[in-house]
């Protein structure tokens, strides 16, 4: 079955409701590439939430939505996510 999809505004929400959620693009490289929202605790040196990547390589890095991402059609919860 094909997964359900979302735009990046839907996107955002479905991550503020669920922290531990994680999207992918069907335009991306590889689904081993997602993103993530981090809410940072006491420990965190961060002291305000950001979205992160899971690069292709396997890097965990903040990130910044391009135009493209944030008017693509394509996002979609990335059930396989490691």
């Amino acid at each position: 079955m094909s997964p359900t999809l979302l735009s990046f505004s839907q996107v955002l929400n479905e991550m503020l409701a669920n922290e531990d959620s994680v999207y992918t693009r069907k335009g991306w490289n590889s689904q081993d590439q997602w993103i993530a929202l981090q809410v940072p605790d006491v420990n965190s040196k961060m002291t305000k939430p950001y979205i992160y990547i899971r690069t292709v390589q396997g890097d965990l890095i903040p990130w910044l939505a391009s135009q493209s991402d944030m008017l693509a059609f394509d996002w979609f919860l990335n059930t396989e996510a490691d």
